[in-house]
Formats: structure tokens, sequence, C-alpha cells
């Protein structure tokens, strides 16, 4: 049984009037629960208002593997408060240690706020306080979960490349070894200097054409023939394992023509040594390419890193807006390469810049474009528009998914609101994302239709609030 003393030790009710204590405390109904039992379970109605007097709860959301917990200890108000909106529990609470609460209905809370206006402020406050707490802790987690994809998909990103430059790197010994046999051997022959020349200009001009940007990839049935056409002709002039040297011939534009030629000029003997030297020299290079290539990824990537954290640099700032969606771009290619979705770019070319926080302008563009790519099917098209007029500019990103069902559109800024599934998403993205442009003076807004949902963020060109961060 509930008694007014039991109140009266609770700091939120300690200096009530006596009357009123009396009152409220035959409206209570006890709950006892020993450690470890279930108070109340996730998904239950949010029906009632919890006085711990003895003992704690601990809770936590069940149905994410990384889901919210939270705490309330002998002392504190917990549950539904006046005027709280909430609807179910969100989490499932345990007693720790035997634990002795005073419970009270929500039908109560008329009458009891019309008896004691003084309780009803506090009881504001602290909801308050809770939905602040919790808001917090929310968007810690979606950072941390926003953080952690990012990183699995720069691990994933710079894993490519630097796979690339070391498998490139080691196989340069072995080649290296080759190409020097190759060497020695047409060093041990007698050949004339023209002859000697005629060599080194038949391997420039292979590796000229090898690593000419221009150059056309051959398709793979023409190249096939190609490699084909050169065994055979290999093959009837008795060079050994002419498979080993006929595909990066073909790279080079050697056909049997030019190998009767080198034949001719070198002599039948020092041609095996002569295509072993070209061929080696063609993979020695194009190994060194390969390496140019995954450093120079490795070094974009982290160029984009530092672009989009804005690393060294002041947090407001004049940023370039283009610049901030395509860093975003390069930081998410493994998402949309996994999908196959192509991104269609229509940018303004005289979009001027504006004074913004660009790291947090980056978390609005991750978010709306991590949701595009999950509403779209495999093969789909990202479009991101941007244009300006006197006083703002405006970013769009359309996606060609399914589309937001009319029910749903006027909820979808709301905080906890999702339409992902269970474990799948917090219902923050976008409200933090909206909360980041309204800190900006700006807006956003959302239009959709099957095949076409469209966000649209307007941002002054005046900047973000002075000293406001979202």
């Amino acid at each position: 049984m509930i008694e007014a003393g039991d109140l009266r030790s609770i700091a939120t009710f300690s200096d009530l009037p006596e009357e009123q204590l009396e009152w409220l405390a035959q409206q209570a109904e006890e709950l006892r629960a020993a450690p470890g039992e279930i108070v109340l379970r996730e998904g239950d109605p949010a029906e009632r208002m919890y006085v711990l007097l003895e003992g704690a709860i601990l809770g936590r959301s069940e149905r994410v593997s990384d889901g919210f917990s939270f705490e309330a200890r002998a002392g504190e108000v917990t549950g539904l408060l006046p005027f709280s909106r909430l609807q179910k529990f969100q989490g499932t609470a345990r007693a720790e240690g035997n634990l002795r609460a005073a419970v009270f209905h929500k039908s109560i809370f008329p009458e009891m706020l019309q008896r004691m206006p003084t309780l009803t402020e506090r009881l504001v406050g602290r909801m308050m306080d809770r939905v602040r707490e919790f808001t917090k802790l929310g968007e810690q987690r979606e950072k941390l979960a926003a953080l952690g994809k990012l990183s699995a998909g720069l691990a994933h990103e710079l894993n490519n490349p630097a796979a690339a430059a070391k498998r490139a790197a080691g196989a340069i010994w072995g080649v290296r070894k080759e190409l020097r046999g190759a060497f020695l051997r047409l060093d041990q022959r007698d050949l004339s200097r023209e002859q000697r020349t005629y060599i080194a200009e038949c391997e420039e001009a292979a590796l000229a054409v090898m690593l000419n940007p221009e150059a056309q990839p051959l398709k793979s049935i023409e190249r096939s023939d190609r490699e084909q056409q050169l065994e055979e002709w290999m093959e009837a002039h008795g060079i050994a394992e002419p498979w080993k040297v006929a595909p990066m011939l073909v790279e080079a534009d050697f056909g049997p023509a030019k190998l009767a030629e080198i034949s001719k000029m070198v002599g039948a003997e020092a041609l095996p040594d002569v295509l072993l030297r070209v061929n080696y020299s063609l993979l020695a290079s194009r190994m060194v390419k390969e390496v140019d290539q995954s450093a120079t990824r490795i070094f974009e990537l982290v160029q984009a890193i530092k672009q989009y954290t804005y690393m060294d640099q002041a947090a407001e700032q004049e940023i370039d807006v283009h610049a901030g969606l395509e860093s975003t771009l390069t930081i998410l290619g493994h998402k949309l390469r996994s999908k196959s979705i192509e991104v269609e770019r229509e940018y303004d070319a005289e979009l001027p810049k504006i004074c913004a926080f660009g790291v947090e302008l980056n978390q609005v563009w991750t978010n709306l474009i991590v949701n595009a790519i999950d509403a779209m099917p495999e093969g789909g098209a990202l479009h991101i528009r941007t244009c300006h007029d006197p006083k703002n500019v405006m970013v769009e990103i359309q996606d060609n998914g399914s589309g937001i069902p009319a029910e749903v559109l006027p909820h979808i800024f709301e905080p906890f609101f999702t339409t992902k599934g269970v474990g799948e998403g917090t219902g923050l993205g976008l409200d933090t994302a909206m909360r980041v442009v309204r800190n900006h003076r700006g807006d956003m807004t959302v239009r959709s239709s099957p095949g076409a949902t469209t966000f649209r963020v307007t941002l002054p060109k005046a900047g973000a609030r002075s000293g406001g961060r979202g």
C-alpha cells in the first residue's frame, strides 16, 4: 500500500501539501518486483507513470542489436508523464534489486493536474529534460551508426586500390627477374648496333601504344582472335609457349606482320628473347601503372575524407556546395556501385559559395543520399540538381524508387519515425537533417510519387545562424 509519506520522500513531491499527497497516494497502485523481473515490455501501451520508491529499473530496446538503453533509480519519476505523446514503451525494463514503486494510471492525470498545478510544472519540466536526453542519445547513436557505415565503406574503398598496389608491387620483382634474363641473353648474342637500336625502338613503340591514354580497348572477341593469330604464327616459327607473350603483344598492337619484320631484322634465333624482352617490359610498365593508379585512388579518397570532414579547417566558413556533394558521393561510392546506381548530375555552373558549417551539411547530403540508395532498386538512377536565386541556393536529390506513401509523407521529418524495417533505421536521420538545415536558416521539403521522390534543400546565401549548432 502506498502512503503519503512514501511520496514525500521523493523530491518531486516533497513540499506538496499533505492533503494533496493523501489524495495522490490513494490513486496509486503498489508495484513490487524481484531482481531481473520484467516491469514493462517494449511495445506495451504507455498508460502509467512510475514513481520509484526503492530499487531501480534498467531497460533497453530489444528489437535492434544497438538499441538504446535507459535507467531510473529510487527517487525518480518515469514512464508516461502528463502531456507526453508517448504511445508505446520503447524498451523492456527489468528490476535491478528489489523494486518498489507507486504506479499511476493516466486516467487520473486530468484531476491530478487540476489539484496540483505545482506538480504539473515539475512533471512537464521532467518530461522536457527526458526528451532532450533521449534526443541527444538518439543523435549520438545515429552519428555512431552512420560513422560505422562510412568507416566500413571507406575500408572497402581503400582496400581495393591498396590490394591492387600490393599485388602489382609484389609481381614486379618476378617480372624484373625475367626481364633481366631476357636482356642478358640478348647481350650474349652477336647483334650489331643497328639491330640493338631496332630492338629498343620496338620496345619503346610497344610501350607508347600500351600506355596511350586515348587508345580504345579491344573487344574480347577481337582480342581473342588476335592472340590466336599470334600464337599460331609463333608456333609455326618454333617459339615455345607462345600463349605467355601473345596477350601483351596484342596490347602493343603487334600482329604477324610485325613479328615477321622483327624476325627479319634480328634473326630467328634472337626472336624469342626479343619478344620476351618486349613482353616483360610491357608487363613491368603495366604494373607500375597499376601502382600509380592505386596510389592515386588512395590519395583521392583521403582528399575526399579531408574535404568531407573539413579537416584542419574552421567549423563555419565559405564552402563549395558542389565539392561537398562530390566528396559525399565519393565516400558512398561502394553503396552506389553495390546496387549499380547511376548518378546524374545537373549542377549550376554559377552556383555561389555559401557560409555554412560544412561538416553538418555533408551529414545532410549523406542522410538524403543513403535514404535514396536504400529506396532504389538495383540499377536505379540518382539525380542531383543545384540552382540558385537572388537569396538562396537549392539542392535537389531525387531517386527513382517506389516513392513514399501519401499517408506517410506528413510524418517523414518527425523524430523516431522510420519506414525502414526493424533494426534498419532509428528514425532520426531526416529529423537531424532538417534541424541542421533550419540551423542554417534554410528549409527542406519533399515531394513523392512512384518513380520520383525529391528532397529539396534551400539554404540562404547569407550563411548559418551565428553561434548556432545543430
